[in-house]
């Protein structure tokens, strides 16, 4: 079953959406962990709201302003409180006959929000780190003494 633009939120995968395309932005190149990837940003719209999707690799060839398009196996995430659609080598886009999907200059302006706290990932990033030496995990620094400091203690 589809899902509405209006109902995404954060962190959602595995979901379909039929949604108007209504702007097709440049293709672009950037790096990621596992070397460079093309993207292509495009605004999709149904009678709910609009957000942004972002087409990983080969799909970014395959939309075309004014078009119908079925997004299946697309997922979401966040950036600066905004809701983004994500489609990448495992989602699948077709051009789609649904009929309800309201032309272009009558798609609303709403954008899908999230404000729940950012989920903070330490993955692939060396994991936590102690801070000054005030931990016994992972921090292995500790300042030398200054002069009149007997091992880094302080003084009461």
């Amino acid at each position: 079953m589809d899902e509405k633009i209006g109902n995404l939120k954060g962190g959602m995968e595995n979901i379909n959406v039929t949604a108007r395309v209504l702007e097709v932005g440049e293709q672009k190149v950037v790096q990621t962990k596992n070397g460079p990837r093309t993207i292509r940003e495009v605004m999709v719209g149904d009678d709910t709201g609009r957000v942004k999707l972002t087409l990983w690799g080969n799909q970014a060839d395959e939309v075309k302003e004014g078009q119908i398009i079925k997004v299946e196996n697309a997922w979401t995430t966040v950036f600066k409180g905004q809701v983004q659609l994500n489609a990448g080598s495992r989602s699948k886009i077709t051009e789609s006959a649904e009929e309800s999907i309201p032309e272009a200059d009558q798609v609303p302006e709403n954008s899908p929000t999230d404000d729940s706290p950012p989920r903070r990932s330490f993955r692939g990033r060396g994991g936590r780190r102690g801070y000054g030496g005030h931990s016994n995990y992972g921090g292995g620094y500790r300042r030398k003494p200054r002069e009149g400091e007997e091992g880094g203690e302080e003084e009461e």
